[in-house]
């Protein structure tokens, strides 16, 4: 599984795990204090750390960890784990972050989202939330042995690279490659408006064209869709209205059903396999896939926002996007300089 290429024994992050429950069914870390960053997020030493914390039970794991870490949480808190639960799960995109934490002398951020949950993104992309921050290389700290879970991480890396397909041309370099993945989270998002460097996406790639390419190189030696010149960094692929179709057919669901609603002219009632064929044979394919997937980031990252005021209290939500701000304003200088 082209995943386990990215696991990782770093000793510091298996430390800072240790301060919280044990019962996670994948814990992974992300960002620009993990994997280095061009622009305003190189300084890897201090960039905060940011987890992602996936259990079975989120009512149990939450129970422990107000035993454990009281103050890691909000006024939320003394509504119980219940109610935390009900936050997690219900509102937003099925993640509860707690955030500015000061944890073994590092500032970490964390998430927990429940295992169903995850699995729902990473196969039909209800949110493209976390399936959309396991589209880029991440270091995998823990995961146990559940099948279901680790053919559902596979198949959001596949979907990724049959989306990027559509939105690219015949010809084109595993750097254009990857910079499409890495941006499919980001289509649509209102942070990249408001709070993000606007090159975040090429900062992410630019410096780690090998760990994309440790991510995505199996998928695309055995996608019989592309030629893969792999040592010159190449690929081809089937612009057909026929090779199209297929790729079409293989997104997930809710990316299908956002597709098939912006072409569904009212009164035609067709089904969801003709709108895909009728894209299929567009020669603005890409940009209606693009706005599919603008269809979907953009209320749940409007809803997760929204919901990290009250989960992370609002003096640490003040400071949280104050951080932001500043990076996005650092990043402009830069590139104005």
């Amino acid at each position: 599984m082209a995943l386990q290429a990215l696991q990782s024994s770093g000793v510091t992050f298996r430390k800072i795990l240790s301060h919280f429950p044990e019962e996670l069914s994948l814990a992974f870390v992300y960002g620009s204090g993990v994997y280095r960053q061009a622009g305003p997020s190189s300084d890897q030493k201090n960039a905060m750390l940011d987890f992602v914390f996936t259990v079975d039970d989120p009512f149990a794991w939450h129970s422990k960890n107000l035993k454990k870490n009281w103050r890691h949480y909000s006024f939320l808190k003394v509504l119980g784990p219940k109610m935390i639960t009900s936050i997690q799960n219900n509102y937003g995109a099925g993640v509860y972050y707690n955030s500015l934490i000061m944890c073994d002398g590092r500032l970490i951020k964390y998430g927990v989202i429940s295992t169903n949950i995850l699995i729902e993104d990473l196969l039909n992309w209800n949110n493209l939330y976390i399936a959309g921050r396991l589209q880029k290389p991440v270091k995998i700290i823990s995961m146990n042995e559940d099948v279901t879970l680790r053919s559902a991480l596979d198949r959001n890396l596949k979907s990724a690279v049959t989306t990027a397909f559509l939105m690219l041309p015949e010809s084109f370099s595993e750097e254009d490659l990857f910079i499409e993945i890495a941006g499919l989270s980001y289509s649509g998002d209102f942070r990249m408006v408001v709070g993000e460097d606007k090159t975040k996406v090429l900062n992410i790639v630019k410096p780690n064209i090998a760990h994309f390419r440790e991510l995505y190189g199996s998928i695309l030696q055995e996608n019989p869709q592309v030629v893969y010149k792999s040592q010159q960094g190449r690929l081809e692929i089937d612009k057909s209205p026929e090779g199209q179709f297929t790729q079409l057919m293989t997104l997930p669901k809710s990316l299908q059903q956002q597709i098939h609603h912006i072409m569904d002219s009212p009164g035609k009632n067709r089904d969801v396999e003709e709108t895909l064929f009728q894209v299929a044979h567009d020669p603005d394919c890409g940009d209606v896939v693009r706005l599919g997937l603008s269809a979907i980031v953009r209320p749940s990252s409007i809803r997760q926002s929204t919901k990290g005021i009250f989960t992370a209290g609002m003096k640490k939500s003040v400071i949280y996007s104050s951080l932001k701000l500043h990076k996005m304003w650092k990043g402009w200088l830069r590139k104005t300089s």
